[in-house]
Parts: structure tokens; C-alpha cells; sequence
């Protein structure tokens, strides 16, 4: 039987993102995500349009998104109740946040590099997703309860990072999904991937279908830095 009901989320399950980005004095933030979704090589990010992340991101327009696997879980649930803010926003200081300058500090990650971006990337994040900010959009816009406080941003993708350990053998380009374990967010709780439950018909089709005319890179690979 079903039923109507009001739950206070509707966080079905998606996959967690560490987006990394440039405050105003240069340094660095980084905040765990679950609402963000991919199609082709554009992604779009929900956010409470008040965060750090989202001001950092429609100033500077750049940032990197650092997908964790089941392995780094604890240091994202390190970052659950930190804040890039100062001061702490008033919702947030009700549910337990502080400030914390030093992010990847506080969860015990690695800062590394990036190629096209300016904010680095999470050394221990098995793929990391250069990016840049395509287009800001409202979201609730027209719900008065709700108007200016959610934020959707689209961002493209333009590097693309992953473990040579997750590619499907004897490939360069193709993540082997049987390999790759994201970190899954369902109604704030963490969950994994099991098995593959049923053949996919989709699977079927080549990869290389789904392939943009001309692949987005910024600058090309040989004179990357």
C-alpha cells in the first residue's frame, strides 16, 4: 500500500562530492556535497544559496569536483559540520557547525595540484573533475517559503582525473563501474554500491557513443602545467 507523506527530505541517494574552491584571500575551501548530478560533461550542484562554496563559485568561477570512494568516508563525515563561513551562519550554528579555515587539515586530506583550475584537487579522491561555472539558477523560485535560499549551479567539466586502478583493463578512458566505489549519500546516512544486480541494456551500447563531437579541455593535455 502507499500513502501520502511529508518527509523533511528527499534525499534518495546520490553520489558525495568534496567541491574545492578559492576564498577571497586566496586560501582554500572545501565542503562535502550531495546534490549534484552529471550529463555529458556538464554537472549541476545544489546548494544553500548562502554557503561559502556557491560565493566562491560565482565570484572566481572555478572549482574542483573530488568524488571519494567508501574509503575516504571518514574524512568526509570529518567536514559534515564545518563551515568556510565566519561568522557561522545562524541556521548553521543551530545544527552544531564551526568555523574551520583549514579544511583538508581537519579532515586529513592531501591539497594537490590542479592542471586547468586554479583550487586544488583532494589527493585521496580517486577521481577529481576540474571545473568551471557555466550558469547560476534559482531553484524555488516561485515558492515565496523557500525563494532565494537554494541555488543550482552548472558547471563543465574541462580535466578530468581518475586512478589508472579504475579503468576498465586495457582502456585509457573508460571507468570500469565494477571497480569504481562511490560514496553515497541516502537521507544523510553513507552507503556503498553492491554488486551489479540485473544486465543493462544500455550497457550494450558503446561508450564511445555518448562522446561529445569535440571533447572539452580548456588547454591541451601536452602544455598542461
Amino acid at each position: 500500500m502507499h500513502r501520502p507523506v511529508n518527509p523533511a527530505i528527499l534525499y534518495f541517494g546520490t553520489p558525495v562530492v568534496l567541491v574545492s574552491s578559492c576564498n577571497e584571500d586566496g586560501s582554500t575551501n572545501l565542503a562535502p556535497i550531495s546534490s549534484a548530478w552529471w550529463l555529458g560533461w556538464s554537472c549541476m550542484l545544489g546548494f544553500g544559496a548562502l554557503s561559502k562554496t556557491p560565493g566562491n563559485l560565482l565570484r572566481s568561477r572555478e572549482c574542483v569536483l573530488n568524488l571519494p570512494s567508501i574509503d575516504q568516508v571518514a574524512a568526509v563525515d570529518r567536514l559534515a559540520r564545518l563551515t568556510g563561513s565566519d561568522p557561522v551562519p545562524p541556521h548553521k550554528m543551530a545544527m552544531g557547525y564551526r568555523f574551520e579555515r583549514d579544511k583538508f587539515g581537519a579532515a586529513g586530506l592531501t591539497p594537490m595540484g590542479s592542471e586547468v583550475v586554479a583550487p586544488p584537487r583532494v589527493a585521496e579522491c580517486p577521481v577529481q573533475l576540474e571545473a568551471v561555472l557555466e550558469a547560476s539558477h534559482p531553484i524555488a523560485a516561485s515558492d515565496p517559503d523557500r525563494r532565494g535560499r537554494l541555488v543550482g549551479l552548472e558547471v563543465k567539466i574541462v580535466r578530468v582525473h581518475v586512478e589508472e586502478s579504475l579503468l576498465v583493463d586495457g582502456t585509457d578512458d573508460r571507468i570500469d563501474p565494477v571497480k569504481w566505489r562511490p560514496l553515497i549519500m541516502s537521507f544523510c546516512q553513507f552507503f556503498g554500491l553492491g554488486p551489479i544486480v540485473h544486465s543493462s541494456r544500455l550497457a550494450e551500447i558503446p561508450e564511445s557513443a555518448y562522446r561529445p563531437r569535440k571533447v572539452v579541455r580548456e588547454v591541451p593535455m601536452e602544455s598542461a602545467a
